[in-house]
């Protein structure tokens, strides 16, 4: 069963001199149940889509149905039965926790005890803090907060804009534990993030880029589906290496990415020839084989 289906998406923004054409034809489906990651970098046109699909944003052509409801005719429908938490705190930041979450139950016209067993894991966390001022808590408090008045309905499908941005590591890592834990639950959860980290831990990603999205599959067949021989080189001087790989011409592209940069050989072409052309222009250069991950696919499709 689909829960989410996207027919030919667009959207631009500006005038008719100066055009920004934030969503470019999109197309996809999600279904009931999935853990679906939109991937992609500031401006790729993340929000833009979420803010469609949550009715909150009109596309200029398209279609698009959330639970079998049409974005535009059925946006009552929609948003009783979805859950949107956006990329900034947008909570009442003078009323306390537990002030927040009444809050938004009764907007639903339902209660905190009516559906607290679906959110009892995540607001049990910050359920001592209830007294307090929403605008005083930390990063990864707020971010459970917000989950949770996003939940407190019972929602079918779960957007998540960028929820984990500007949070610690350790806030990060236990969010997609409760995502996955919600999964379980049956909710149908799309989430976007600019961390190409959290791609491994959807069941589906699209990678997006420029309103567009470059290829939709799961982590694994994405990553499978590079093709082509990738090694990682560093040396004392990493700024003047990265110039020089990329003069090479046997070399398609060269890219920073942690300790080493990667790059990837045209032609299959003997990294060998890395050493043989720039070992004697670079103290301790090293050459070594590695594996691809999201980031090196996404990369090249950008290529």
């Amino acid at each position: 069963m689909v829960s989410v289906k996207v027919e030919n998406i667009s959207k631009t923004y500006g005038s008719k001199k100066a055009p920004v054409q934030a969503l470019q034809g999109i197309n996809f489906e999600v279904a009931k149940g999935e853990l679906f990651g939109i991937i992609g970098p500031d401006g790729a046109g993340k929000t833009s889509l979420f803010r469609i699909l949550t009715t909150l944003l009109l596309p200029d052509t398209g279609k698009a149905t959330v639970t079998g409801f049409d974005v535009v005719k059925n946006y009552k429908e929609i948003r009783n039965s979805v859950g949107y938490m956006p990329g900034r705190f947008s909570l009442y930041q003078d009323l306390t926790v537990e002030e927040n979450l009444e809050f938004f139950a009764t907007i639903f016209t339902t209660s905190i005890k009516e559906n607290y067993e679906l959110i009892k894991d995540i607001y049990s966390q910050i359920e001592p803090f209830k007294e307090r001022k929403a605008g005083k808590l930390s990063g990864g408090m707020k971010q459970k907060l917000a989950l949770s008045c996003a939940l407190i309905h019972r929602p079918s499908v779960l957007f998540l804009d960028e929820p984990t941005t500007g949070v610690d590591a350790v806030s990060r890592k236990e969010f997609w534990v409760m995502l996955k834990d919600l999964q379980k639950k049956g909710i149908t959860i799309l989430v976007s993030t600019p961390y190409m980290d959290e791609a491994s831990l959807c069941d589906r990603v699209a990678l997006m880029q420029n309103g567009k999205i470059l290829s939709i599959d799961t982590p694994g067949n994405i990553v499978e589906s590079f093709g082509k021989p990738l090694f990682g080189s560093r040396a004392d001087d990493m700024l003047k290496l990265l110039d020089d790989l990329r003069q090479l011409p046997e070399i398609e592209s060269a890219y920073p990415s942690g300790i080493y940069h990667h790059v990837v050989m045209k032609n299959g072409n003997d990294p060998k020839l890395i050493r043989d052309q720039l070992g004697n222009k670079h103290n301790r250069l090293e050459v070594i084989s590695i594996k691809p991950d999201i980031e090196d696919c996404f990369i090249a499709l950008m290529h």
